[in-house]
């Protein structure tokens, strides 16, 4: 493509790069882009969205529009029942041919580039050596169920509280910590690399720092930070108290940073500037910034945030509490609920039951019935989430009749998503004492209509889709986008935010609460299925 390159993508480019924090005079020069040598007048700020599945790089002008996309998928690793695995370089290896793609596509060069922005499927874990760059083993990642036991054996030692206060997390094989302590434990030599210093932890945002910046820093943001059962969410640091219980050294840990700022360059001046974990971001995106405005992230899981302003709101109702993002010196809190398996029933119907060919066909069967003739589909096919928190529950379907066929089972399978929404829902306002008044949801699975539909109808609230449901590499291009100036304020963010469609209940009342009296007893059947095994 005549005068096309993409230097900042291209291995050879990667190289060099700056030191881990850049001098005021520094940092002061790339906020104010004109003056920035290799960034005169930049049009976009690209976001790199690295998710359970697949990889994306998106460019975003400063409506918030999506100029460009590029998105490759890679190799899902499950090596025992329960096991979920990813290939650190192949993560590496697709983010990099996206970032390349999309710079073509949009016919831009890293001159264009304003920033970049990182978010990413958050607590998949990956433990490098410092001086090869290499992973010692592959990604854990988050649906991994391999540490129930050594959880269940740390709450029998009555641990749990001292976690729950300290990160507002469960003991619970979902977040990074006990993921690191089994690689230490269980990859020879690993445990005295890390001791003596060789070895770097981080979840996959620290990973792609790295790689793009050769080595040379190794950060996390406090989202990510929080999702580890390793930082004390009210003190905002690494905390020795858990590290010591998990047996964790403190060597092996990144630099905690705010979600917006200069944390390095690329070769070419590109600052790496925003960084949040894929649910964070996409609250931003949302432009959740008020005390009580709560999105839904549709995708491989479903997860909830309502934000709850700088206030760490305690849950009682089985949530999370959780950093929403920090910018400069003051962190914001969110009550979080987190479903395990969302989207990724209907690759289930797809890829393993060959029920389907796509998403779209599992709709348009699901659209042919009126509702799902009693069958209910529990997807705990990883344990269950919030508000259950049963890493023992196997997946069930329940009321199969001779009469059940194909579309029932993708009708069941959408109820099951939207069911256990409403789940979280009812407990996050419960926490908040506050009433919904609206549900803005994002996510791939929101092209469905029938989803958010049937979702409406469950709620009783009006569930709103904006028009760019890109919300969560959208939300980590504000963050990077803000640190530089290429956006003023969140003001200036909110007023990009526009309404798609709205979706308010049509379904009577009385056959939704036949169809929630079904699902509790479905979910209550499907619990401590899984034997554990004691450690």
């Amino acid at each position: 493509m005549p005068g096309f390159r993409s230097p900042l993508l291209l291995p050879a480019a990667l190289p060099a790069v700056c030191c881990s924090r850049l001098s005021a005079s520094q940092a002061d020069s790339i906020s104010k882009n004109s003056n920035h040598p290799n960034h005169v007048n930049p049009r976009y700020i690209l976001a790199l969205d690295q998710g359970t599945t697949s990889s994306r790089s998106i460019l975003f002008d400063k409506s918030g529009t999506g100029i460009a996309v590029s998105q490759r998928e890679f190799k899902q690793i499950y090596p025992q029942p329960g096991w979920v695995e990813h290939d650190p370089m192949e993560i590496w290896s697709s983010q990099r041919a996206t970032l390349s793609e999309v710079l073509g596509k949009a016919d831009a060069s890293d001159r264009d580039v304003a920033a970049i922005g990182i978010t990413n499927q958050r607590e998949t874990t990956i433990v490098w050596n410092r001086e090869t760059g290499k992973p010692i083993y592959n990604a854990i990642v988050w649906q991994d169920r391999r540490t129930a036991d050594f959880c269940a054996k740390l709450k029998r030692e009555g641990k749990e509280a001292v976690f729950t206060a300290k990160t507002g997390k469960r003991l619970d094989p979902y977040f990074s910590g006990t993921k690191v302590r089994w690689i230490l434990d269980n990859v020879k030599g690993a445990r005295d690399l890390a001791k003596q210093g060789k070895l770097a932890f981080g979840t996959v945002d620290s990973w792609l720092v790295w790689k793009l910046t050769d080595g040379q820093v190794h950060v996390t943001d406090a989202t990510n930070a929080c999702r580890t059962l390793l930082y004390n969410i009210h003190e905002g640091r690494w905390d020795d108290e858990l590290l010591e219980i998990l047996d964790i050294p403190k060597e092996l840990l990144p630099e905690v940073r705010s979600c917006s700022e200069v944390y390095g360059t690329t070769e070419y001046g590109t600052p790496i500037a925003g960084m949040a974990g894929d649910q964070h971001a996409a609250l931003f995106g949302q432009a959740c910034f008020e005390k009580g405005m709560a999105k839904n992230t549709y995708g491989t899981g479903c997860f909830m945030l309502m934000n709850t302003g700088t206030q760490a709101v305690a849950s009682k109702n089985n949530l999370l509490t959780t950093v929403a993002w920090k910018i400069g010196d003051v962190t914001e809190y969110a009550l979080e609920g987190s479903i395990f398996i969302a989207g990724a029933a209907i690759q289930w119907l797809r890829d393993e039951m060959k029920i389907i060919s796509s998403a779209a066909e599992c709709d348009r069967l699901a659209a042919t019935v009126k509702d799902s003739g009693g069958l209910y589909i529990v997807p705990a096919f990883a344990g269950l989430g919030a508000p259950h928190w049963d890493p023992y529950a196997r997946g069930a379907a329940f009321g199969i009749t001779r009469g059940t066929n194909r579309a029932h089972f993708c009708r069941a399978a959408l109820e099951a998503i939207a069911l256990q929404s409403a789940d979280l829902i009812s407990s996050m306002e419960k926490d908040s004492g506050l009433k919904l008044a609206e549900l803005r949801v994002d996510g791939g699975a929101t092209r469905s209509d029938l989803l958010l539909q049937i979702q409406a109808d469950i709620l009783g609230t009006r569930v709103i889709r904006p028009s760019n449901t890109e919300t969560t590499a959208l939300g980590a291009a504000y963050l990077a986008g803000l640190a530089v100036g290429f956006w003023e304020s969140r003001e200036d963010i909110a007023k990009n935010w526009k309404v798609d469609a709205t979706f308010e209940r049509k379904a009577p009342e009385d056959s939704i609460a036949k169809l929630c009296k079904g699902w509790a007893k479905a979910v209550s059947r499907s619990l401590d299925w899984e034997e554990g095994k004691a450690e």
